[in-house]
């Protein structure tokens, strides 16, 4: 088993991340598997060096540790960030332009514009046959879905769920306005180029792994290893909610100007909330090992 943990330096970690991200460690470390730190940072406008240093030191604090990746920024700057793999990316852009160009379309509405209009069937550019590269007219490239492809995702634990990429997430983004490639491609073809077999994410991303499981079908007669990301297994755990039923992510206080983890009592809260929600009977324990029990 090999899978990963894949912040991104965009904010400040919070504490449903750090909660998945033990969820992941304690699984792994449970079945001894290897752990993978990838740290997205395609997006350079939204990264800032104290989102990166904050990842190492939240990690280190809590005790998560991993078997690949970066030992700290200056290693993680140098060897580690996904601008080193952006040809990768490009190459397989450009086979889905040259290759498949029915698969997708250029989309030149703003976020407004679409936040107005959440039903991809009611953006008019899927029907506009718009260029997909022009210059003085930016456009993201989508991919299209349809509105009964069914997927269905397999569990690490044997079982299977099925969702409708055209339902949600809809048509998504592969290439951004900028020509970067968007997470759903790059954080696919991450997987790939690192051998992941298995990943752990909360069920509100249950949409971003069926969308990624049909980008990689559709995409598989392109690329020698996209056939690969057939064999990846899934596990969705439950939300960590607050008292109004919000996810920790947006809660009041759940990010803050210096990083949660350096937040008073934080790491008080996290094992206390680590303890719940695997169901610790007793005190909670102040570090990661007791949790590798079988019964927990």
């Amino acid at each position: 088993m090999k899978t990963r943990i894949a912040p991104t330096p965009s904010g400040f970690l919070h504490l449903g991340n750090l909660l998945s991200f033990a969820q992941t460690w304690i699984m792994v470390r449970q079945l001894g598997g290897r752990i993978l730190l990838r740290i997205d940072d395609l997006d350079a406008s939204r990264k800032r060096p104290e989102y990166v240093n904050d990842i190492f030191e939240s990690l280190e604090v809590l005790g998560i540790d991993w078997d690949e990746g970066p030992s700290g920024p200056d290693d993680f700057e140098q060897n580690w960030s996904q601008r080193h793999r952006k040809e990768l990316y490009q190459s397989v852009l450009t086979k889905i332009e040259k290759e498949q160009p029915a698969f997708i379309y250029a989309c030149t509405c703003s976020r407004k514009e679409l936040a107005l209009r959440p039903d991809s069937s009611g953006c008019s550019c899927r029907n506009e046959k718009k260029p997909l590269n022009v210059s003085s007219q930016p456009s993201n490239w989508k991919i299209r879905t349809g509105p009964d492809e069914m997927i269905r995702i397999p569990e690490i634990s044997g079982g299977s769920s099925h969702v409708f990429p055209g339902e949600d997430p809809g048509d998504f983004v592969i290439r951004k306005k900028d020509g970067v490639a968007a997470y759903q491609l790059s954080s696919v073809l991450d997987d790939l180029h690192f051998g992941i077999d298995s990943i752990v994410r909360g069920k509100d991303l249950l949409p971003s792994t069926g969308a990624q499981i049909f980008l990689s079908e559709k995409l598989e007669p392109l690329h020698p290893n996209f056939h690969k990301f057939k064999s990846v297994r899934f596990w969705h755990h439950d939300l960590v909610l607050d008292k109004k039923g919000e996810k920790l992510s947006k809660s009041a206080g759940a990010e803050s100007t210096g990083g949660w983890i350096k937040q008073a009592g934080a790491r008080m809260q996290f094992f206390a909330l680590l303890a719940k929600t695997r169901g610790w009977q007793g005190t909670p324990p102040n570090t990661l090992e007791p949790f590798l029990s079988p019964d927990y």
